[in-house]
C-alpha cells in the first residue's frame, strides 16, 4: 500500500500534467469522423494542438469556439452554435466532440442547456451526435479528461439491441499507446472476438497517410460501432481510470466487465489471454505461446541488469501504475514515483510512497537513481543528474515514431525489456 504525499507548496515549478480538455481532445481523436470542438479562447485549443502534433507528428483536427472578452461576458451560445454551423459546412463531421475549458467552465456555462436550446432553433441537426463532457483545466490532469470524454461517449450514444455473438467492448485509457492498442486488436481478433476498442488510437494514429486530406479524424471507432456498444457481450478495461466508464455501460445494458490495470508483466498477460480464451472457448494460439516463451527468454537476459536498479518515474495514474509493476516484477526498486492527480487506485501500489506533484519534486527525489522515466520534459533533469532517461507518456516531442512502440502483450513487454535493459546495461559499460 502506498501513501499519498501532497506537496504543499504554492505553485508548480515544471509542469508535469497536461489539462483535462487536452486529454478529452485526445481520446475524441480515436473516434473516426470526429473533430473536438473546445468551448473556450483560442489560446486553449493552439496550446494542445501543438502539443498532439509534436508528439504524434500527424494533423490534428482541433476547433475552438474563439470565446473573447466581450463573449465570456455575455455568454457563450452563440459561439458555440456558430462554430457547429461552420464545422458542418467545411468539415462535415459523424460527430461532434464539445469540450469546456477553464474559462467557460469558470463562466458556468450549462452545455447540456444550451445544446438542447441550439437543437430547438435546428431541428436539422437532430440525427447529429454532439458529444458534449466537462473538462475544466483547473481540477485533474490528462488522464481524468480522457477518462471523461469515454464517460461522455458511453453515456450518450450506445443504444439498446440484441446480444451479438463474440462481440465485445473494450476501453482503452490514456496509458495506452496507439501501437498498444493495435496489439491488444490482434490479441482480441486471435481469439475469434469481435472487439470494439474506445477509443481506437491505433487506428487514427498510427502514423499512416490517407489518400486524401480530411479536416476530421480519417479513422477509428465508428458511429455504428458506438451505437453497438449497447449489444456487446462483454466489456474490457484497461486501465482502472475507465472502470466508471464500464460501470455506465453496465447499469445502461447490464453489460459485465473486468478491469486489467494493465499488461506489462508476463502474470498480467497470463490473466488477460486467459480471460479472453474463457470467454472465447478457444485454447491460446500457438503464436503467443511461443512469444510468452520468448518474453521467459528475455527476462533471463536481462534480469542482471534489472536488479536492484533504482528507478524514479513521473508518470500519470494508470502509466504509472504499468510501469511500476513492471519494473517490480523484474527486480528493480522504485526510489521515487510522481504522478499529476490523487487518483484512487494508486494507494494500491506495492511501494513506499507516490508524490503528487511536478518535475521539481522529481527533480528533489531523483538524485541517486540509475533511470529516470518521464515525458521530454525530463530531459534537462536527466543531463543535470547524469542519468539515463527512458521517455514515456505525454508529450515526447524528442523522439520519432511515438504512434508504433508498444508495452503491452507478450511482444511489447519483451520491447520494455530490451529498450530499458540496455538503457542499464549501456550505463554499466559508460
Amino acid at each position: 500500500m502506498a501513501t499519498l504525499t501532497l506537496p504543499k507548496k504554492s505553485v508548480v515549478v515544471n509542469p508535469l500534467k497536461q489539462s483535462q480538455p487536452l486529454g478529452a481532445a485526445l481520446a475524441f481523436l480515436g473516434v473516426k469522423g470526429t473533430i473536438p470542438l473546445l468551448h473556450g479562447s483560442q489560446g486553449c485549443t493552439a496550446f494542445a494542438k501543438v502539443l498532439l502534433v509534436r508528439h504524434f507528428r500527424e494533423s490534428i483536427p482541433l476547433s475552438t469556439t474563439a470565446m473573447t472578452e466581450v463573449t465570456t461576458i455575455l455568454g457563450g451560445e452563440e459561439n458555440i452554435e456558430v462554430a457547429i454551423q461552420t464545422l458542418l459546412e467545411k468539415a462535415k463531421p459523424e460527430i461532434i466532440a464539445l469540450c469546456t475549458t477553464a474559462l467557460t467552465e469558470t463562466r458556468g456555462d450549462d452545455l447540456e442547456g444550451i445544446l438542447k436550446t441550439i437543437r430547438q432553433r435546428h431541428p436539422e441537426w437532430y440525427d447529429l451526435p454532439i458529444v458534449w463532457v466537462s473538462t475544466p483545466d483547473y481540477r485533474g490532469a490528462l488522464q481524468e479528461g480522457f477518462a471523461s470524454a469515454v464517460e461522455a461517449l458511453a453515456a450518450q450514444i450506445p443504444q439498446p439491441g440484441e446480444r451479438r455473438l463474440n462481440q465485445v467492448n473494450v476501453l482503452a485509457s490514456a496509458a495506452l499507446t496507439p501501437g498498444d492498442v493495435r496489439e491488444i486488436e490482434e490479441m482480441m481478433t486471435s481469439f475469434g472476438l469481435a472487439p470494439i476498442i474506445v477509443p481506437h488510437l491505433g487506428a487514427s494514429l498510427d502514423g499512416h497517410l490517407e489518400e486524401d486530406f480530411q479536416s476530421v479524424t480519417p479513422a477509428g471507432t465508428t458511429l455504428p460501432q458506438l451505437r453497438q456498444m449497447g449489444s456487446s457481450i462483454f466489456t474490457f478495461v484497461l486501465g482502472e481510470s475507465l472502470e466508471k466508464a464500464a460501470q455506465i455501460l453496465s447499469d445502461k445494458f447490464g453489460i459485465d466487465y473486468e478491469v486489467f490495470s494493465h499488461l506489462s508483466t508476463l502474470e498480467a498477460n497470463d490473466n488477460f489471454l486467459q480471460a479472453l480464451s474463457l470467454l472465447s472457448g478457444r485454447e491460446v494460439p500457438v503464436k503467443y505461446r511461443h512469444q510468452r516463451r520468448q518474453l521467459l527468454d528475455a527476462m533471463l537476459d536481462t534480469h542482471f541488469y534489472f536488479g536492484h536498479k533504482k528507478v524514479c518515474l513521473a508518470l500519470e495514474p494508470d502509466l504509472l501504475t504499468a510501469l511500476t509493476h513492471f519494473l517490480l516484477s523484474m527486480g528493480a526498486e522504485i526510489q521515487a514515483a510522481v504522478t499529476t492527480t490523487k487518483a484512487p487506485s494508486l494507494a494500491d501500489l506495492p511501494i513506499a510512497s507516490v508524490t503528487v506533484g511536478d518535475l521539481e519534486d522529481f527533480e528533489r527525489l531523483a538524485p541517486g537513481a540509475d533511470l529516470l522515466i518521464t515525458n521530454s520534459h525530463g530531459k534537462r533533469i536527466a543531463k543535470k543528474l547524469g542519468v539515463p532517461l527512458f521517455r514515456q507518456g505525454f508529450p515526447i516531442v524528442d523522439r520519432l515514431g511515438n504512434g508504433f512502440g508498444a508495452k503491452v502483450g507478450y511482444r511489447g513487454t519483451i520491447q520494455l525489456l530490451f529498450e530499458i535493459g540496455n538503457l542499464f546495461l549501456e550505463r554499466e559499460e559508460g
